[in-house]
């Protein structure tokens, strides 16, 4: 644990503090607006949990979400949550008061035709949000309590080591997430591999390709995460610099990159992606997730080259124990990605720095159960 996260919010809550019966929460409420209101403290059945979040990350998901009025309100969003249970329903034995744990709020029947196949995020089980602080379940890790649903505890509930932070442990779902497209990848030790996006993201992704002693060559915008990117072993530059592409040549006998991670969401990045890869290439679409973007390539580029896109979307099941060790022994660094941590009553300036990301700024974790002095 770093000196700076071991002073950040390791306060654990006792489990015998009375639940109340309302609580603060971020409410979607229409017109790209959320807003702390007061509203009721979600109520448990049998086999389902309630937890008290400690930390929530705010995800660009979430953000897409918000700005684009893409579900109808009123909702509470959230989903990189964690906590303490605060009670536990009828059946539940794996979970006590007091516990704390990671929240996975997608989780996969686990029996049907695309679960045989290993696409989870296919699975119209998985596609039910689990967790939920009240209305339409959405998350609801912008709230101070949220109800696990019961199949949801019975796979999607990771406990969090002694020791170890809540804003360390937020981490899991989406490390979860982008081990999942390495994975797809099937990338080996020596191979050349272009991140395009080096925001919290394309950070964890560099972070991952760099652990089976791939070469990374990566891109952003802002010097601060590119300076990041070369702290954690990549080759770092501006998106358009020309010698960012000789660069990747010369280290391919100007073949081009076999397999490119694109990790950001602007035009004409899908095109850099086609351009820079070798024939035979693979090409991951990590962040192109909203169902309005559309995309101009060349046909030729896949199909006479060879090329190979992915698409890769949310998490997988069978990674859940793998991202937690990663996270919680701190064999990823995550923690130096978070710049900014705001509580509940400010979590609009948290979503607006998330939003229109400054020199310094990266990752933004709420904390749900403080407010502004």
């Amino acid at each position: 644990m770093s000196a700076a996260e071991s002073t950040q919010r390791q306060k654990i809550h006792p489990s015998s503090e009375a639940v109340p019966h309302r609580m603060r929460a971020a409410v979607y409420v229409g017109d790209g607006r959320v807003q702390v209101e007061s509203i009721e403290t979600p109520a448990i059945g049998p086999g389902e949990i309630l937890v008290r979040v400690e930390a929530c990350g705010i995800c660009h998901t979430d953000l897409k979400k918000i700005h684009y009025n893409l579900l109808p309100p009123p909702r509470v969003y959230g989903h990189e949550t964690v906590g303490v249970v605060a009670a536990t329903g009828a059946r539940v034995t794996d979970y006590s008061p007091g516990d704390r744990v990671v929240l996975f709020h997608h989780i996969p029947c686990g029996h049907c035709f695309y679960c045989d196949r290993r696409l989870y995020a296919q699975c119209p089980t998985y596609k039910k949000v689990g967790v939920t602080a009240g209305f339409e379940p959405a998350g609801g890790g912008f709230a101070q309590y949220v109800r696990v649903m019961d199949w949801i505890v019975r796979r999607g509930v990771e406990k969090i080591p002694d020791g170890v932070s809540f804003e360390r442990a937020c981490w899991v779902e989406p490390v979860n997430t982008c081990l999942k497209g390495v994975e797809l990848l099937n990338l080996e030790p020596g191979d050349v591999v272009a991140i395009l996006g080096q925001g919290p993201i394309g950070l964890v992704f560099t972070m991952l390709v760099r652990r089976i002693a791939a070469t990374v060559y990566a891109t952003d915008t802002i010097a601060f995460r590119r300076q990041l990117s070369q702290r954690f072993g990549a080759h770092a530059f501006a998106p358009q610099a020309p010698d960012f592409e000789a660069a990747l040549r010369e280290a391919t006998e100007g073949r081009g990159a076999d397999a490119v991670i694109v990790a950001a969401s602007a035009p004409g990045l899908v095109d850099q992606a086609l351009r820079i890869s070798r024939p035979g290439a693979k090409i991951l679409l990590f962040a192109q997730t909203s169902a309005t973007e559309r995309i101009e390539i060349s046909g030729a580029a896949i199909c006479v080259g060879e090329r190979i896109l992915l698409g890769s979307y949310s998490a997988d099941v069978d990674l859940q124990a793998e991202s937690a060790r990663l996270v919680f022994t701190g064999e990823l660094p995550v923690c130096d990605l978070i710049s900014h941590r705001v509580p509940l009553d400010q979590i609009e300036k948290g979503i607006a720095i998330a939003t229109h990301p400054s020199e310094q700024s990266l990752k933004v974790v709420v904390y749900p159960q403080e407010q502004t002095a």
